[in-house]
């Protein structure tokens, strides 16, 4: 890895997105590109298959949802295919407008999560979108193509938004087999496909729903994130509405992990390719929906000793901070970079796996997603 090689952070805000650049040694940042003004990017992304290349989910209220991608490292961006979704004429949906262009087609409602193939597929994307949607693309985006397994459901009539809508926000590739895949929908819980998105299994087993009467159902909790264990695909760390969960088995079963912090309440999660059974978590106050100990704070579980970890002190960063579903990430580097945004505009850094923190010297929009694009990964 070249000593000069830059690092970004991705950023996707309540009034656009921005790219942040800095070097290896993660110690300096400047704030670099910024496009969509005004627009709410929920999710920023970079193609590790096609260097340069960023993808971002913008949502407009007036004008509707776009995929834009940038091919430039951000300085440049283009809109390309974005999906609209066949409305069944027997069935009657929420969103019609009662127009003859509402009756045949509608636009999907917002974009939440765009995710890149494995590199096996190097022109494979997928879309995550409300209300409970999920494309795929074989050509980067310029078409999509429905994977109506989900989309046409049959239990979706009883499918219930969460506090955000009715948002597809997860997906996983199982970096084995690309037809193994996962998603997350609030707040319908997590499914499974063992065959490219032909058929899904719902995989919530364990998982609490403290809001409804039947506390442990098959469907219908809410879940806010999930993330893989890059060591062992077979390993996820889930956040949900109700506590913080991890599972060994892809899915099957459940078991959670965070009750020994009290409230374990949040909404995002991350784990590092660079150390294997850890995951980073930050837990929020479940009913003010900010940061319960008067100050800035992140959780580690390792996975390995079963234990968790405190990162910051009472004195680092105090006040109360929001954290979004996507408002997590780590990098590819030794020791792994956080990189945590806030729903107040803060983006706080460590370079060294938690023991110091820093705050990026610039005031953001309230920060819908966080993600890192890294150096030297093809």
């Amino acid at each position: 890895m070249a000593a000069n090689e830059k690092i970004r952070i991705l950023v996707g805000t309540r009034k656009g997105t921005y790219v942040v650049e800095g070097d290896t040694k993660r110690k300096t940042w400047k704030v670099g590109p910024v496009a969509h003004t005004g627009n709410e990017v929920y999710h920023v992304v970079a193609d590790p298959r096609h260097p340069g290349d960023l993808y971002a989910a913008v949502n407009n209220q007036f004008w509707g949802p776009e995929v834009q991608r940038s091919r430039d490292w951000g300085k440049h961006w283009k809109e390309i295919g974005t999906p609209l979704t066949p409305v069944r004429k027997d069935r009657p949906s929420p969103f019609d407008d009662s127009s003859p262009a509402a009756a045949v087609k509608r636009a999907v409602t917002n974009l939440w999560h765009i995710e890149p193939g494995l590199a096996s597929e190097p022109d494979t994307l997928y879309l995550g979108a409300d209300p409970h949607l999920i494309f795929r693309s074989s050509d980067l985006g310029s078409t999509w193509d429905p994977i109506d397994a989900i989309n046409n459901h049959p239990a979706k009539k009883d499918w219930a938004p969460g506090f955000g809508g009715a948002c597809l926000h997860t997906i996983l590739i199982d970096p084995r087999d690309a037809r193994r895949l996962y998603i997350g929908l609030s707040a319908v819980g997590t499914f499974r496909s063992e065959d490219g998105g032909q058929t899904w299994k719902p995989t919530n087993k364990g998982v609490e729903a403290p809001f409804l009467p039947n506390k442990f159902p098959e469907t219908g909790q809410c879940v806010h994130d999930v993330a893989a264990d890059a060591a062992d695909p077979d390993t996820f760390y889930r956040q949900d509405h109700g506590g913080m969960y991890v599972s060994h088995d892809r899915m099957e079963k459940w078991v959670r992990i965070g009750k020994s912090l009290g409230d374990d309440f949040g909404f995002t999660v991350a784990s590092p390719p660079s150390a294997p059974g850890k995951a980073y978590f930050v837990r929020l106050d479940g009913q003010a929906r900010v940061t319960g100990e008067g100050h800035f704070q992140v959780h580690e579980w390792n996975d390995n000793t079963r234990k968790w970890r405190k990162l910051l002190g009472p004195k680092a960063f105090p006040g109360h901070f929001g954290v979004q579903r996507e408002g997590i990430a780590t990098d590819n580097l030794s020791p792994p970079g956080i990189y945590v945004g806030t729903t107040t505009g803060q983006l706080i850094v460590s370079p060294d796996a938690g023991k110091t923190w820093r705050l990026i010297p610039f005031s953001f929009p309230s920060i819908h997603s966080v993600s890192v694009a890294n150096p030297g990964r093809r």
